[in-house]
């Protein structure tokens, strides 16, 4: 209703269905984040003069302008057109004192329109005011946002909301945490969901799957927020069985009840949590056209405004995973980027993300990968029968950097293996291409000293190549015996700076690496560089290496390098070993050659065991 508003006084939504009416809290405007590391410019923007913004009120000073433009302050329109039933959005908030209100609107390439507009004049009274606008002409990109202008006077916002018609029955709703010896990161995370107003309302059961010796029901915050949630928190312990096992025994227990529709939110324990993020996925589920993977993005930890990427898809063919789609932001400020193109995502992480109780019931449940991959997995399995994943702006936590996570670590051989065992099932994986992909990568990691690095690639085709047996502890063993493998290897291991074993600090200089080969030489470079190693004409050392620096190319020219891991907590030691070299090399060339010639009988028996791998015949016994 452009250039009108309803004015009302009724008192602000304390859950998810505004009382009294047919609206469903789409999202809520806030103000201000949920811990003092994030900007509240992420909320909402003030555009000139002054405002106080808090989590719930911002009061706009006179002769001021507030906007929320802004990530967690838009509200995706596109989205919402494209996937749901909705024709209409209301802005509604409880308002006191003097100024304008608009309703603008976004399109495709950012550019602004207001769409609706009314003034404000209530001094000293609150009002509950209602604004409402179509959800239109959003089909490629384009969001909805309010700004608010003050003149001669101050006005104060508090309650803000998006509402749309609620379906005629909410669909029930659960939530399931998977922790691991993370008992601190699990207790805040529960408590950050359960000390929100609005973020449980509508949630029937909290599920925290405790896979830890340290558990998470020995910590006091924990143990009040149980007493407080009550029945609604159901705490479980069970064998570690990795991210997939942890989050698959929320679809499990979910499933158990019985009868669909239901909404099973997964979200990780070590997230900086945005409560908002589960009312805005639940809201959107509920008004979807058909069921939908509903998924948050991911949030930069160590850099709060930083977008880890606006939807992402896998190269299966290459085992390459979080790759942008086009026109998706990726690696980018949020107060400086927004996501106006919609962009379809091929899967979600499940750091947070919504799954219907249909598609498992059409598809099955997860593989039993026990760790990286099961989410890309079952979101290819979902589209591939019809399921899609929406990653939903504004719907977000903040999880640890992956850029800050090094390469070099015992998940590397589930990220191998398992991506192997994904591009299997939905990518027609051709062994002879991935072969020659993969040796390069050994040679590589063989010229720089990455010695456990080489052995981690190995096991993984080894493995991959045993077949679907290997799911069948749901990876216990497998995660047991890479940790324990690696560890052969020193330098695996990381240590204090100033701690090098047999190394003064003083005797490391950094050593900055040259440009990187051009394309068509790698092959003569990398040649160049295995026999130097082989023959040891190469420089003693030792070195010091940046983490941005320990490229193959690099690291190869010496005999001893000290390189910082990419975590910049410590550094890793890399020593040339001919004797190990060789051995890892004979090693690996038997297994690609394997890998050449088995993957096409191997991947059929993966397609042969996949219904059985994602029964719940499968799950109920690996629980037992």
């Amino acid at each position: 209703m452009d250039g009108t508003a309803l004015n009302r006084l009724d008192a602000p939504s304390n859950g998810h269905v505004l009382p009294g009416t047919r609206g469903l809290t789409a999202q809520r405007l806030l103000f201000d984040g949920p811990s003092p590391l994030v900007s509240a410019d992420m909320y909402s923007t003030v555009v000139k003069g002054n405002a106080a913004r808090s989590r719930y009120v911002a009061t706009v000073s006179k002769k001021s302008v507030v906007e929320t433009n802004s990530y967690f302050g838009r509200f995706p329109a596109s989205y919402w057109q494209r996937w749901t039933e909705v024709t209409e959005v209301r802005f509604g908030a409880t308002v006191t004192g003097t100024g304008r209100v608009d309703v603008v609107a976004t399109d495709f390439k950012g550019r602004k329109r207001t769409v609706a507009s009314t003034t404000v004049a209530s001094e000293g009274q609150s009002s509950r005011l209602v604004v409402a606008a179509k959800v239109q002409q959003f089909l490629d990109g384009g969001a909805l946002f309010v700004r608010f202008t003050t003149g001669a006077g101050e006005l104060t916002v508090e309650d803000a909301e998006w509402t749309v018609d609620a379906p005629e029955k909410l669909r029930p709703t659960s939530v399931v945490i998977c922790t691991f010896n993370r008992a601190d990161d699990c207790a805040n995370t529960v408590a950050a969901m359960a000390d929100d107003p609005i973020a449980l309302h509508g949630v029937d059961n909290v599920y925290v799957i405790d896979q830890g010796t340290d558990q998470v029901q020995t910590r006091p915050l924990f143990q009040r927020v149980a007493a407080e949630l009550g029945d609604k928190l159901v705490y479980i312990t069970q064998p570690n069985l990795g991210g997939a096992g942890g989050f698959t025994r929320g679809l499990y227990e979910v499933q158990g009840k019985g009868g669909d529709p239901a909404n099973v939110v997964f979200m990780d324990d070590d997230v900086l949590c945005e409560p908002e993020a589960i009312v805005r996925m639940n809201a959107f589920a509920n008004k979807t056209v058909e069921p939908a993977i509903i998924g948050a993005q991911m949030l930069y930890l160590l850099h709060p405004d930083r977008v880890h990427v606006g939807a992402e898809v896998a190269n299966l063919q290459k085992i390459e995973a979080g790759l942008h789609v086009k026109n998706a932001i990726s690696d980018k400020s949020a107060l400086k980027k927004k996501q106006d193109i919609r962009v379809d995502a091929g899967y979600n992480g499940w750091w947070s993300c919504l799954i219907p109780s249909e598609i498992v019931s059409q598809i099955g449940y997860p593989l039993p990968l026990f760790f990286q991959w099961d989410d890309i997995e079952y979101g290819y399995r979902a589209r591939a029968n019809g399921f899609a994943t929406v990653t939903l702006p504004g719907a977000a936590v903040w999880h640890a950097d992956f850029a800050w996570k090094d390469w070099d670590e015992w998940h590397r051989y589930f990220n191998l293996r398992n991506g192997m065992i994904t591009a299997a099932l939905h990518g027609g994986l051709d062994g002879r291409k991935l072969a020659r992909q993969l040796g390069t990568d050994l040679f590589r990691y063989l010229v720089s000293m990455q010695y456990g690095m080489a052995f981690t690639l190995i096991k993984a085709i080894e493995d991959f190549l045993v077949g679907p047996s290997m799911l069948a502890d749901g990876g216990m063993d497998a995660a047991g015996a890479i940790r324990r493998d690696r560890a052969a290897y020193d330098e695996t291991k990381r240590y204090n700076a100033n701690a090098v074993p047999d190394v003064r600090p003083s005797d490391m200089f950094i050593t900055p690496a040259g440009p990187h080969p051009k394309k068509s030489l790698e092959w003569a470079v990398l040649a160049k560089r295995v026999l130097n190693q082989w023959r040891g004409r190469v420089h003693p050392g030792p070195v010091a290496i940046s983490a941005d620096d320990a490229h193959w190319w690099h690291v190869s020219l010496f005999a001893h390098a000290v390189v910082t891991d990419r975590s910049q907590e410590g550094v890793r030691v890399r020593k040339r070993d001919k004797e190990a070299a060789v051995t890892l090399l004979k090693r690996g060339l038997t297994a690609l050659r394997s890998l050449r010639t088995e993957t096409e009988s191997v991947s059929d028996t993966y397609r042969v065991a996949m219904p059985e791998l994602t029964s719940r015949e499968n799950w109920t016994r690996l629980y037992s």
